[in-house]
């Protein structure tokens, strides 16, 4: 079963979650916080290069699972068409209403 998007809880992880969605960069971009950061797998990556590898050209989809219960944390099945269909961890940090930095892994 999964949650749709619309009920996650956190304001900012859901327009996280919306924006990767969609494949709108401009939204996606729009829902980080100025300097966000992110780590895969425990290592830091450059957001950019990043998010352009695995969510927009390789059109990444997210189905979300379970969250915390501060919407803060994610356990979602995230596929795109490089890597196929993994389950994976997401925590988030919100800094003035806005993703600061997330991390993700396999879970």
């Amino acid at each position: 079963m999964t949650i749709p998007v619309d009920r996650l809880t956190e304001p900012a992880v859901r327009a996280f979650v919306d924006a990767l969605n969609a494949n709108d960069r401009e939204r996606f971009q729009a829902a980080l916080a100025p300097g966000a950061t992110m780590s895969d797998d425990g290592s830091d990556r450059d957001l950019d290069d990043w998010t352009d590898r695995e969510i927009f050209s390789s059109r990444g989809h997210m189905e979300v699972e379970s969250q915390s219960a501060d919407g803060l944390s994610l356990v979602a099945r995230y596929r795109n068409d490089t890597w196929g269909e993994m389950r994976t961890a997401w925590k988030f940090v919100v800094d003035g209403g806005k993703v600061g930095r997330f991390e993700t892994g396999q879970a």
